[in-house]
């Protein structure tokens, strides 16, 4: 639950009517690297899939796949080139850049008891200026309705909430928020993980 990833694929899976059957792994425990799982996702990664067998991890290749699979229709993820390039972009960015201003910061003081690194701050708000000038003008982060962009980088930004960076600092990237949290589906569910 406290997993930005695997709450954007539970997120993903509600906008598509996919019901998970979700498993909680204990990764202090190690429960990732056990025999049985390593089989399933030799990367040892979370979240991973496995839909009627075939195993898939990496969360933003999951909501991919969730959509192209058991979307009713294309609007998370449209077949017109151009659109789904500006999606894949952001989705590289939340990976990339977004994201993993989050893990760079916030992972080794939560993991490590490392003191907080502010060259790692000043990444996460360069990531956070550049989703500012992407939503310049934009009610959504890759065209005109909601993508599997927004679910994947409204997972993150959920978490910087919770984390209490100030998102209020960016009035584009708040005022998106501020909607994605109306109409992303399972948003209650990425929220109480957040909390928990």
């Amino acid at each position: 639950p406290g997993s930005s990833p695997c709450r954007s694929v539970i997120m993903g899976a509600k906008a598509v009517g996919v019901e998970l059957n979700k498993k909680l792994l204990n990764l202090q425990a190690g429960e990732h690297l056990t025999p049985e799982f390593l089989k399933i996702n030799p990367q040892h990664t979370i979240p991973t899939l496995v839909d009627n067998g075939f195993a898939l991890w990496e969360s933003r290749a999951i909501l991919v796949y969730l959509v192209e699979k058991y979307g009713k229709t294309d609007s998370l993820y449209p077949k017109c080139p151009k659109k789904r390039a500006l999606i894949n972009q952001r989705l590289y960015f939340d990976m990339g850049t977004l994201y993993q201003s989050f893990a760079n910061y916030y992972y080794p003081q939560v993991f490590a008891k490392a003191p907080a690194d502010p060259e790692a701050f000043k990444k996460i708000e360069a990531a956070f200026d550049f989703l500012n000038t992407f939503l310049e003008g934009q009610t959504y982060v890759a065209g005109d309705s909601l993508t599997v962009a927004d679910i994947a980088i409204v997972a993150t930004v959920s978490s910087f909430e919770v984390a209490k960076f100030d998102i209020s600092k960016y009035a584009n990237v708040n005022k998106w928020y501020e909607n994605a949290k109306k109409v992303t589906p399972g948003w209650d569910e990425n929220w109480a993980g957040c909390l928990e």
